[in-house]
């Protein structure tokens, strides 16, 4: 793996991209990598676009902040729009293909540009509930961070309370791992 790779997930307050960002680094901590994980807030806390800045890899990682992610996913408009400081030439960019109207906001500068039905996935295939763990896998399968293995003991670990008041919940997080994975997986992305 050598160097961190670098992702930046932004969303609006509520999306859940932090918990996300917590549970990955929670299944790269158990495959021994190192993470490390900063959240950074929109002056509101709820309805401001949040960030989560995570850097998983198998040396230390200096300074949690960087410049430029690896990976870059907004998952609203507003996301979009402030997420374009954190491409450049060697970022994937994916965006939830349902978010209107930001076709010439989206970064000119790169590497790719991929929009993925996520929200439409989570909605009709899914349960909205799930939505921030489809996008957890989509991660997973753009950038192969951790082990989808790892990634369902991290979820069994954080959610384990949810899980036991509603054991259905157990099945569909773990459907909507495996769907955000094959959602980049079909696109030649690695």
């Amino acid at each position: 793996m050598g160097r961190a790779v670098k992702i930046a997930m932004a969303g609006e307050g509520g999306q859940g991209v932090q918990s996300v960002a917590q549970i990955l680094m929670d299944a790269a901590i158990l495959e021994g990598k190192e993470a490390l994980y900063i959240p950074n807030f929109g002056v509101e806390q709820r309805g401001g676009v949040t960030i989560a800045f995570l850097q998983i890899g198998d040396e230390k990682i200096g300074a949690p902040k960087f410049k430029i992610g690896d990976i870059v996913m907004a998952l609203s408009d507003r996301a979009v729009r402030r997420t374009q400081m954190y491409v450049g030439p060697q970022t994937l960019f994916v965006y939830d293909s349902g978010i209107q109207g930001v076709e010439g906001d989206l970064p000119k500068n790169a590497k790719r540009v991929l929009a993925i039905p996520a929200l439409e996935t989570a909605n009709k295939k899914l349960n909205p509930r799930v939505f921030n763990i489809l996008i957890m896998g989509a991660v997973i399968g753009a950038t192969g961070v951790v082990t989808v293995d790892n990634a369902r003991q991290a979820i069994e670990k954080r959610l384990a309370y949810k899980f036991e008041q509603a054991p259905e919940l157990r099945e569909l997080n773990f459907k909507a791992l495996q769907e955000g994975v094959n959602l980049v997986a079909g696109m030649g992305v690695s």
